[in-house]
């Protein structure tokens, strides 16, 4: 990891290194993605099955496309029962978290015949995509599809690939079940996402996909955003430690380890307030690295975007973590409230020693599908309000029309839209 003294200059320049993690020319596998989505709008099933059969090894028929209920009961009873007890008890709690997000419908009465309000309807079916391949990440199933739930989305469809056996990973089947999904497509890569946006003969279109992928997946749901909805197109993964000297440097040094480890594009930045904590922390990266299993990934990551940013005043070492709008960022102050009174960018804030990032990823109920790669300035998590719409509601009286058409005609007049001018001027002639 790079110690770097925090200035206007330095700030620029970590900015610019951990921005371009996400500068890769993909233009190759652009065309790839654009030719797949243009074969599966126009043949359908018969491409989504020949593209499992070519990229996932798996000859998949019509009536084989789908996890069956069996199938579904199978990997519940093949798991650990204190694994789904887990997988429950997390389902609870994100489940009771995005209760409290639900939005009401209103219509509001103002003086002399004005009505206007907003209807909130839930979105009619979501696509869920799930990475298959070596990792499995239940989590995800949960995180994507509870949401969804909660909205009141009439069907919910998840697509993952499966291994060549046919089967899915029993886990990921667990947490779909547990979720709440209504059916579960054994397709995954680019053909899946435009199964989802276009529709087939087997596989429906849906009106909005979340969930993460490879490059291939990333870059299709890109293509197809205005055909459907999209979450996002995630980037890698990173975390933001803001510490003082009351920071015990073993934790903050294990939290750096735990975004560190997903890939050689994630990012771990430390900023604090005091230089003989910053040592201490690599030291017991130094002492924690031989010890985990994907020791090689955490040091290219580390060596590429791991920094330690020392600042003079924690209003300064706030600043960077605005600047830097991190995914997670956790705040290890002795008052990590006030502290947190300064942060405006982040995915998701973790306060206090015991508050790691993992209990996020996996448990506490807030979502754990954040911005990355600095778009929480303006991005937010996954939430209830991504599966819902939003219909304005108006309604005036003549009286009230009366009182107001000439400024509506001259507004009208003023764009050179005498259509609209003469709609409104019709009524009082």
């Amino acid at each position: 990891m790079k110690t770097i003294r925090l200035s206007g200059q330095t700030r620029g320049e970590v900015l610019k290194d951990l921005i371009g993690r996400s500068a890769n020319d993909f233009s190759k596998e652009e065309e790839i993605v654009k030719g797949i989505l243009a074969d599966v709008k126009e043949r359908g099933d018969e491409a989504v099955l020949e593209y499992t059969e070519r990229f996932d090894k798996l000859c998949l028929t019509k009536d084989s496309l789908y996890v069956t209920a069996e199938e579904a009961e199978e990997a519940l009873r093949s798991l650990d029962p204190k694994i789904l007890s887990v997988m429950e008890h997390a389902a609870d709690n994100i489940r009771s978290f995005h209760e409290a997000q639900k939005r009401q419908s209103f219509f509001v009465e103002q003086e002399g015949g004005i009505y206007l309000g907003q209807r909130i309807l839930p979105l009619g079916r979501a696509g869920v995509y799930v990475p298959g391949g070596k990792a499995a990440y239940p989590s995800s199933v949960l995180m994507n599809i509870i949401p969804a739930r909660v909205a009141g989305v009439k069907e919910i469809l998840m697509a993952t690939p499966c291994g060549r056996d046919g089967k899915v990973n029993p886990a990921v089947l667990a947490a779909a079940k547990i979720a709440g999904a209504d059916r579960i497509v054994k397709v995954g890569g680019a053909q899946a996402i435009a199964a989802m946006a276009f529709g087939t003969e087997s596989i429906p279109r849906v009106d909005k996909i979340t969930g993460p992928g490879n490059i291939f997946v990333a870059l299709a749901k890109r293509q197809v955003y205005g055909q459907v909805s999209i979450d996002s197109v995630a980037g890698p993964s990173e975390i933001c430690v803001l510490a003082d000297h009351t920071a015990t440097p073993a934790y903050v040094a294990a939290d750096l380890l735990s975004q560190a480890e997903h890939d050689e594009l994630a990012s771990a930045i430390l900023i604090t307030t005091d230089a003989a904590l910053a040592e201490k922390a690599k030291k017991e990266i130094a002492s924690l690295l031989p010890k985990l299993p994907r020791r090689e990934i955490i040091e290219r990551s580390l060596e590429r975007f791991g920094f330690i940013l020392l600042a003079d005043t924690m209003e300064e070492a706030a600043d960077a973590a605005n600047d830097i709008a991190s995914e997670h960022l956790e705040i290890l102050t002795e008052d990590p409230l006030e502290v947190m009174s300064m942060i405006r960018n982040a995915g998701a804030i973790f306060l206090g020693e015991y508050s790691s990032e993992p209990l996020g990823d996996y448990f506490a109920g807030p979502n754990h599908i954040l911005p990355t790669n600095g778009t929480a300035r303006f991005f937010s998590p996954l939430s209830v309000d991504d599966f819902i719409k939003k219909t304005s509601l108006i309604r005036y009286s003549r009286k009230a029309l009366e009182r107001i058409h000439s400024e509506i005609e001259a507004f009208a007049d003023l764009e050179g839209l005498n259509a609209h001018e003469n709609s409104i001027r019709t009524r009082f002639v």
